[in-house]
C-alpha cells in the first residue's frame, strides 16, 4: 500500500504539477487510512473493498473529524484508487461510487472596512520585523492572496513600477492582481529597509523572511494575524482567510464587477465567487430602504 502510495505522489508531483500543501494533505489523508486498514489486516490495495473505506469514514466520523476533513479524506481515496485502476494496478476502482459528505453551507465571514483598517495599521513600529508585518498585512488585504501565495510570494513576482503582483495559485495557474498604492507603499519600505535586515545566506527570493532569514510559513503568518487582531482590539478570533475574504468583499460593495473579483481571487468558477454576493445582505436592505419610495 505503501509503495502505491508514493507512486501516487510522484504523480501529483511530476504529471498533474499539485502544490506542495495538496500533497502533504493527500498523503498524511491516505497515510491514515493505510494505518487503520492495517487494523483490519489490510495491506494491499487489492484487498480493499468498498465497505472497507465507507467503514473507514464512519470511524473518521466517530473519531470527531469535521464533515470538511471527511470530505477530504473520502476525495483523497477517491483519486488515488481512480489512479490505481488507470494504471491497471488493480483491477476495478473500490472507491469509484464512495460518497462524500454534506457540508454545512456557511458564507465568509469579512472583516468590516474600520477594522480591517485597524489591523494592517497595527504592526505600526519602525523594526524590521513590525515593517514586514505592515507590508504582509497590506498584502493579504490589497490582492485577496492565499496563506500558501503569500508564504510562496518572491522578488521577481513583484512588478514594482507597475504594481502588480504575480501569483501562483492552486494547480499551479497564474494570474496577475494589482497590488494598490497602500500595500506597494508598504511593501517597498520593506524591502528597502526591513528584508535587507532579516536577510540569511539561505533566504533566497521569498520576500516575506522570518526573523533567521527563511521564508516565512503558513503557521507563522496564522499567528501573526491573530496577534495583530488582538492586537487592533478585534475581539474575534481573525485568521488569514477573513483578508481574503474581506478583499472580496469589499470590492463587491465598491461596485467590482464580479467576473473581475473571480480573476483576482484566482476561481476556477465563477459559481464559487459568487457567495460573495450573498454575504452583505445588511448592506442590501439599507440600499433597500435608502432608495426604494416604500423602502
Amino acid at each position: 500500500m505503501q509503495e502505491s502510495i508514493e507512486r501516487f505522489l510522484l504523480y501529483l508531483a511530476t504529471e498533474r504539477g499539485l502544490s506542495d500543501n495538496y500533497q502533504i494533505s493527500t498523503r498524511a489523508s491516505l497515510e491514515r487510512f493505510v494505518a487503520w486498514a492495517g487494523t483490519r489486516d489490510v495491506t494491499s490495495p487489492h484487498d480493499v473493498t468498498p465497505a472497507l473505506l465507507s467503514d473507514f469514514l464512519i470511524a473518521e466520523k466517530k473519531r470527531g473529524l469535521s464533515a470538511t476533513s471527511i470530505k477530504l479524506e473520502a476525495v483523497a481515496l477517491r483519486i488515488f484508487f481512480r489512479f490505481l485502476t488507470a494504471r491497471a494496478h488493480i483491477p476495478s476502482d473500490p472507491a469509484e461510487k464512495l460518497p462524500l459528505p454534506r457540508l454545512p453551507h456557511t458564507l465568509p465571514q469579512p472583516l468590516s472596512q474600520p477594522d480591517m483598517a485597524r489591523l494592517v495599521a497595527a504592526p505600526a513600529g519602525d523594526s524590521p520585523l513590525e515593517i514586514r508585518d505592515r507590508a504582509l498585512l497590506e498584502l493579504l488585504y490589497a490582492c485577496g492572496l492565499r496563506i500558501a501565495e503569500a508564504c510562496s510570494v518572491r522578488l521577481e513576482h513583484l512588478d514594482e513600477e507597475g504594481g502588480i503582483l504575480r501569483v501562483t495559485g492552486k494547480g499551479n495557474k497564474t494570474r496577475l492582481v494589482p497590488v494598490g498604492r497602500s500595500a506597494l507603499e508598504a511593501l517597498k519600505t520593506y524591502l528597502a529597509i526591513g528584508r535587507p535586515k532579516l536577510l540569511s545566506p539561505r533566504s533566497g527570493a521569498a520576500i516575506f523572511l522570518s526573523v533567521r532569514g527563511h521564508p516565512l510559513t503558513p503557521a507563522r503568518i496564522w499567528q501573526l494575524v491573530r496577534y495583530y487582531a488582538k492586537r487592533a482590539g478585534i475581539e474575534e478570533a481573525v485568521h488569514p482567510h477573513q483578508l481574503r475574504h474581506s478583499f472580496a468583499t469589499h470590492l463587491l460593495a465598491g461596485g467590482a464587477d464580479l467576473r473581475i473579483i473571480q480573476e483576482m481571487l484566482g476561481h476556477a468558477s465563477i459559481a464559487t465567487t459568487q457567495i460573495y454576493t450573498q454575504v452583505d445582505r445588511g448592506q442590501l436592505k439599507s440600499v433597500h430602504q435608502k432608495f426604494h419610495p416604500r423602502g
